[in-house]
């Protein structure tokens, strides 16, 4: 491959070593792999290349700065200069995941800043409906067809996703939907992958702490929109963001608006009517056509995810006339998805939601607020340590503004102290309350789990009780100590403490 040159000591006959898989984790080094040592943010992978070949590795890749590691490997040694950037297309080659002749899944990416998850299973959902097998990549779980595997990271990194798409083309699935984060596409994680269809979900405050300001974070995700990552793009256009997203598209784009603007979109939605906790509406296209779409799920933002959902599908070249009619056999758009606005009791309304950067709390308050005035809002949230701290504030504010009883607590502080961080976020929402005459009240409870129990102990059956900022997860981060802790079976419990009824566990958090 070309900028790549065996290092001093290893022959030219290096380049016939036959390679069977490829990784930058020496702990998962296998027979036959080709090692790649890349420089991390405490160590350099290259440290690590013994244990590779103890392991089994073929060879050896990495940089300059990781040369001086290898001393005394009898393994082949490969050296180049940017290696992250060929990660990707390595693991490409060697895994034939992504092949540009013969059968493979059709791929669907996800980007955006709340959204991806509820979205890509509701792409999943309706391919399902439409008899096609499939496969997911994302933040809560790995499918392969019928096999599931928890997963760590919102998109794992390049040569687990290569590989993952290469069982799914060997096992002939139909498609695969996959969420790229933004730190996926900025860590080269999706790098050699070509998407057939990559859609837009918004872009609010998040990951600054990465990114550094929006700007930055907008280019981040606007590099899945060229002709090098993805084929063609449905872009969600509700505010600016969207509409330059879509203006900055390499590939052919179609728009779409779901805030009953229009915007002179392609498609837009339209005839939002309620449907038990969600709603049905229609998406209106170009020389009259129309789809008929609802989702069980609360939340008009979840509108949004159907709409982007079913054009993804239709973009993808699916007929619309075999869309709606998986559309109206078979609900695809009311399957549950773990720890996003999950229902766990109805008297009170009791639901955990993920909701963890200001717009996605703010939007999901105004969802879960009742008509019925004597009903109260409860809300029980935190902030993450060792993240962009100006959100804080913003999100106590929000709360304070949103709710009617505030509980403040520990999300996973990482290696903050957390009693900082809940200042932080205090600060915010009596600085709101204060401020903007409020009448909501404020309580700060630690552990998590507590301030659970006492929402739950405040509420009575027409009130709502909102756990917010962890949904799926099952652990909780605090000075490097991974403690059990999942929002949904605390919920239950303290929900049958108080006297309540708690639905039946979905099984996913046991």
């Amino acid at each position: 491959m070309q900028d790549v040159a065996p290092a001093a000591g290893t022959a030219e006959s290096a380049w016939e070593t036959r390679l069977s898989g490829l990784t930058i984790n020496s702990r998962e080094v296998l027979p036959g792999d080709l090692y790649v040592g890349v420089a991390g943010a405490r160590h350099h992978g290259a440290r690590f290349a013994s244990a590779a070949q103890a392991s089994g590795a073929a060879a050896v890749l990495t940089d300059a700065a990781g040369l001086e590691h290898l001393a005394g490997l009898q393994i082949p040694v490969f050296v180049a200069g940017d290696v992250r950037r060929l990660v990707g297309p390595l693991a490409a080659a060697v895994f034939n995941s992504v092949p540009a002749e013969g059968p493979r899944p059709t791929l669907f990416g996800i980007t955006g800043t709340n959204g991806k998850t509820t979205t890509s299973y509701f792409v999943n959902s309706l391919l399902q409906a439409l008899g096609r097998t499939t496969g997911l990549i994302g933040t809560i779980e790995i499918l392969a067809g019928g096999e599931a595997i928890p997963s760590v990271l919102t998109t794992p990194e390049s040569p687990q996703v290569h590989g993952l798409l290469a069982l799914m083309r060997e096992r002939n699935l139909d498609a695969a939907t996959m969420e790229v984060s933004s730190h996926a596409i900025t860590y080269r994680r999706v790098d050699g992958v070509r998407f057939d269809v990559a859609g837009f979900t918004n872009l609010t405050q998040d990951h600054l702490d990465l990114h550094g300001s929006m700007e930055e974070y907008f280019a981040a995700k606007a590099a899945l929109f060229q002709p090098d990552r993805a084929r063609r793009a449905v872009v969600t256009v509700d505010d600016e963001w969207g509409a330059r997203m879509a203006a900055r598209a390499g590939v052919p784009v179609l728009t779409l608006a779901t805030d009953g603007t229009a915007r002179g979109a392609d498609w837009s939605v339209t005839g939002i009517e309620p449907r038990g906790l969600g709603h049905s509406f229609l998406l209106r296209g170009p020389e009259g056509k129309q789809l008929r779409v609802s989702t069980a799920l609360p939340g008009t933002f979840n509108v949004s995810n159907a709409a982007l959902a079913t054009l993804m599908v239709l973009a993808s070249g699916v007929p619309a006339d075999d869309v709606q009619r998986a559309l109206d056999a078979g609900d695809p758009f009311t399957v549950e998805v773990p720890g996003r606005m999950q229902l766990i009791g109805e008297e009170p309304a009791a639901i955990v939601d993920f909701a963890h950067n200001p717009d996605a709390l703010s939007r999901t308050l105004a969802s879960v607020r009742r008509p019925d005035s004597d009903a109260r809002v409860i809300i029980v949230f935190g902030a993450t340590g060792e993240r962009d701290q100006t959100k804080r504030p913003l999100m106590g504010a929000i709360a304070a503004r949103g709710a009617d009883v505030v509980v403040v607590t520990d999300d996973d502080p990482h290696g903050e102290d957390a009693a900082a961080i809940r200042s932080d976020v205090l600060r915010g929402a009596e600085a709101a309350r204060t401020g903007e005459a409020l009448a909501c009240v404020i309580e700060e409870v630690a552990p998590r789990a507590a301030a659970i129990d006492r929402a739950v102990e405040l509420a009575r059956p027409q009130d709502t009780v909102l756990v917010a900022g962890r949904g799926h997860e099952v652990w909780q981060e605090v000075m490097g100590e991974n403690l059990a802790l999942d929002d949904r079976v605390e919920l239950r419990r303290a929900l049958t403490r108080y006297g309540f009824t708690a639905l039946s566990s979905d099984g996913v958090e046991s």
